[in-house]
């Protein structure tokens, strides 16, 4: 059966001043592989989803499941508070092409995956599925 009513436009993340900001000092941070730099750019630029996905991204690969599971969900929560400030209204495409939008989506695939590494079965599937419902072509693998 096809869905007969319209689909919400894409939500589109502002590319203002300080996301772009907070996104070259992350990349910075990455480049030299410093876990401190990393947490220092999330404390200057805490509303970046990008900052916090680094840091549970950084934290999953080192064995750390809690902590990457509250820095994905923090990631997760700022980045829905930003969709919601830019008209998203709880559905509809949120594209991983728009790179503003990436923080969030990176941050719900990483709480997915440390929901999974707690045993948090539940939470991690429907993570994963609002991860597809944003975008069925995001990036899986990290």
């Amino acid at each position: 059966m096809r869905n007969l009513l319209p689909q919400p436009p894409a939500t589109l993340l502002p590319a203002d001043e300080e996301m772009r900001s907070s996104l070259a000092a992350l990349a910075e941070a990455e480049r030299v592989d410093d876990d401190g730099a990393v947490a220092a750019v999330a404390a200057r630029f805490p509303a970046s989803s990008a900052a916090w996905a680094a840091l549970a991204g950084r934290a999953l690969r080192s064995g750390q499941p809690v902590a990457a599971y509250a820095y994905a969900r923090t990631g997760y929560h700022r980045g829905l508070d930003q969709l919601r400030r830019s008209g998203w209204k709880g559905q509809g495409p949120v594209p991983w092409s728009h790179e503003p939008n990436r923080g969030f989506l990176r941050s719900l695939l990483l709480l997915s995956r440390a929901a999974d590494a707690i045993g948090e079965a539940d939470e991690a599937a429907r993570c994963a599925q609002f991860l597809r419902d944003c975008d069925p072509d995001a990036p899986t693998g990290g």
